[in-house]
């Protein structure tokens, strides 16, 4: 019974699936146009279409998006609003506005309650700048826990606290669009890290709303006669059962050079059968090892479009 005003991008808007036929008439869908950044590439309007290097610039051009935001609040009477931390300037616009306020997390407890109250958020997690300082439970975590990063893990973390080229780190963002908020939504099932959950609730004393893992409801499988699950299908029968590696980094996790040029080398020592779904933005310079899939040809599959996952995962 909701009326659902959702606001993003045009290019992001038309990515989204096809709203169900008895939903349409509840969403409206406000494209706002994303403003031009000098070095950001003039289709990217998301971070599946641009590598790690140039987050920063996308976060500085949604920036852009704030006077668009707030004309549209201005003139919606809208009951609450629903934000997550890249738009941390929705809070402020919002409180102005005395619209009730609610931050969506997506990333879960554990996450979250390592990076510490809103304060140590918006100090850019204070004096905590090296990975070790993320390779134990923080002093707050009173309870009995394995869960710590490890060191290659914790060196990225360390960003979370470090200015990018939008002017802002992204724990300023978190903790100002977290403290303004009337409650926060987070992805958790109590199943999974209930005393994490808690922990979240007494660090940024709110409430905290858990919304579950977001699985899909219904998912198709690929039809059985596409091209695409044809061939592939075709080369995983002639395949040992189990002995296939399936790389799939997904659309947000884009390697470097480096790290793509690591991962081939280790596939090819290996000696293993491997299917790997390679896309890339359409932005990004790196390429697979020169001969790499000639020296890999028959052991290998490198599948350069989209992948019918569920049928490669249940095959």
């Amino acid at each position: 019974g909701h009326r659902i005003s959702f606001i993003s991008t045009p290019r992001n808007i038309h990515r989204l699936p096809k709203t169900p036929p008895h939903l349409a008439s509840s969403f409206t869908f406000v494209e706002i146009p994303l403003p031009k950044i000098q070095g950001l590439p003039e289709y990217a309007e998301s971070t599946m279409d641009v590598g790690p290097e140039d987050h920063g610039l996308l976060k500085k051009a949604y920036d852009g998006m704030e006077d668009d935001v707030a004309r549209f609040l201005r003139n919606s009477c809208a009951d609450a609003v629903i934000y997550d931390f890249s738009g941390f300037w929705v809070s402020s616009i919002a409180m102005d506005l005395g619209i009730p306020r609610f931050f969506f997390c997506i990333f879960p407890s554990w996450f979250m309650d390592f990076c510490g109250t809103t304060g140590d958020l918006i100090d850019e997690l204070k004096d905590r700048k090296s990975p070790e300082d993320f390779m134990s439970p923080p002093k707050w975590v009173t309870f009995g826990t394995k869960v710590a990063y490890k060191y290659y893990e914790a060196k990225l973390i360390v960003g979370v606290g470090e200015k990018n080229a939008s002017g802002f780190s992204d724990a300023y963002r978190g903790g100002i669009a977290i403290s303004q908020s009337d409650a926060v939504i987070i992805r958790h099932c109590h199943e999974f890290e209930t005393e994490w959950f808690n922990l979240l609730a007494d660090l940024y004393q709110k409430e905290i709303i858990p919304l579950g893992q977001l699985p899909p409801h219904f998912q198709e499988t690929e039809n059985p006669s596409s091209d695409n699950w044809v061939s592939i299908k075709e080369w995983l029968d002639t395949k040992t059962k189990g002995s296939v590696l399936y790389i799939a980094l997904g659309s947000e996790a884009t390697p470097n050079q480096d790290q793509l040029t690591e991962l081939a080398h280790g596939l090819e020592l290996s000696q293993l059968p491997f299917l790997w779904a390679f896309r890339k933005p359409a932005t990004s310079t790196v390429k697979l090892p020169d001969g790499f899939e000639k020296r890999t040809e028959g052991r290998g599959m490198v599948w350069k479009g989209w992948v019918p996952q569920l049928n490669i995962l249940g095959h």
